[in-house]
């Protein structure tokens, strides 16, 4: 596993702290990890809304909707009678 070296103002290095006191995490290198993952999480997140957002845009004009029929035909689809 690679090694890096972090500067942190106190402030920040009290939080740490803090949150290594809850038991959560077992050491820093732990909590920096999850804070990572996270953002690696997040990320991904906004990429696959990005990416629909985009093939929404480009999929041409909208066409109308009908609330009521689409409710009517997700209850025949999926609702036992």
């Amino acid at each position: 596993m690679a090694t890096m070296n972090v500067s942190l103002p106190s402030p920040m290095k009290e939080w740490i702290e803090t949150r290594l006191e809850d038991g959560k995490f077992s050491n820093t290198s732990d909590y920096v990890r999850h804070l990572i993952r996270k953002d690696q999480e997040r990320t991904d997140a906004i990429k696959t809304l990005q990416h629909a957002i985009t093939e929404g845009e480009q999929s041409g004009e909208p066409e109308p909707f009908d609330f009521d029929d689409f409710k009517l035909r997700m209850r025949k689809k999926y609702v036992a009678e």
